[in-house]
């Protein structure tokens, strides 16, 4: 099965141009340079009909929506509950109501962790008494080791986040890690035989919680997928410049780019 991925957001938790900074990427005229939250979106068609899935909806996924012209949403998947992948949850209202409309609700599947940080933050809209009328008709959804959404099967893929145990997702020849300072090794067996992965690279000075490009490059080259793209890019990596530098089939992704993908093994 074929389908599209677009990068919703390659930016870090600040996003690009950070606010009060005036560095040369924050003030840079190449809209490459622009990075919203990190956030993915994976569009194919199945039974006739569009399918829309999304990877985490972070602050911006609002104008991320616009930007792509989102008519709706069938599922969406979490990696983790960090501020930057889940606080455009309640911008799945609107697009919820169509799927009401026709007896469902949107199904978002996370980790036990993430969905409890879930209905704490949105407990007017997942708490057995909620009464506010225009929340969101979402359910939060058990997420497996291998889950099924709409013909694809998502494998769960599990990573370290700093000291937190995060998720990242292979579904067909694609992976998608974000938010990644270490993958076990059971993980890089998950990662065979990958057309296209996708990792986190947020700058050259080591971060606690956070690869280096230096460390994702090594971790691209381990993995062999064709194309390697990073994401989860700050302020201090100009676009163009950076790959410059970078080996062949290995590049900084930017916000829209899109690109086929092969969903199915």
């Amino acid at each position: 099965m074929q389908g599209q991925l677009t990068f919703l957001g390659t930016g870090t938790s600040m996003g690009v141009p950070t606010l009060g900074c005036t560095c040369a990427v924050c003030t840079s005229d190449d809209p490459h340079d622009r990075r919203l939250r990190p956030s993915i979106l994976l569009r194919w068609h199945q039974s006739g009909r569009e399918r829309v899935i999304v990877i985490d909806t972070g602050p911006d996924f609002r104008e991320q929506a616009l930007r792509n012209g989102l008519q709706r949403v069938d599922a969406v998947l979490y990696t983790h509950s960090h501020a930057d992948h889940i606080l455009g949850l309640d911008d799945l209202r609107p697009l919820s109501f169509a799927v009401a409309r026709e007896g469902g609700s949107i199904p978002l599947y996370a980790s036990q962790a993430t969905a409890a940080v879930l209905t704490r933050i949105y407990d007017y809209t997942f708490s057995p008494s909620a009464t506010y009328p225009n929340r969101a008709r979402v359910q939060i959804m058990p997420l497996p080791a291998e889950v099924s959404v709409q013909g694809v099967n998502f494998i769960r893929v599990p990573v370290k986040h700093g000291t937190l145990d995060i998720d990242g997702f292979r579904f067909g020849r694609v992976a998608y890690l974000t938010d990644v300072s270490e993958i076990p090794d059971a993980s890089f067996t998950l990662l065979e035989g990958l057309d296209c992965v996708i990792l986190s690279a947020l700058r050259h000075k080591p971060h606690p919680s956070h690869a280096t490009i230096e460390q994702a490059v090594d971790w691209a080259r381990r993995i062999g997928a064709r194309r390697t793209w990073f994401t989860h890019i700050a302020h201090e990596l100009p676009h163009a410049e950076t790959n410059r530098a970078l080996p062949e089939g290995m590049a900084l992704a930017y916000d829209g780019l899109t690109f086929p993908v092969t969903l199915c093994p």
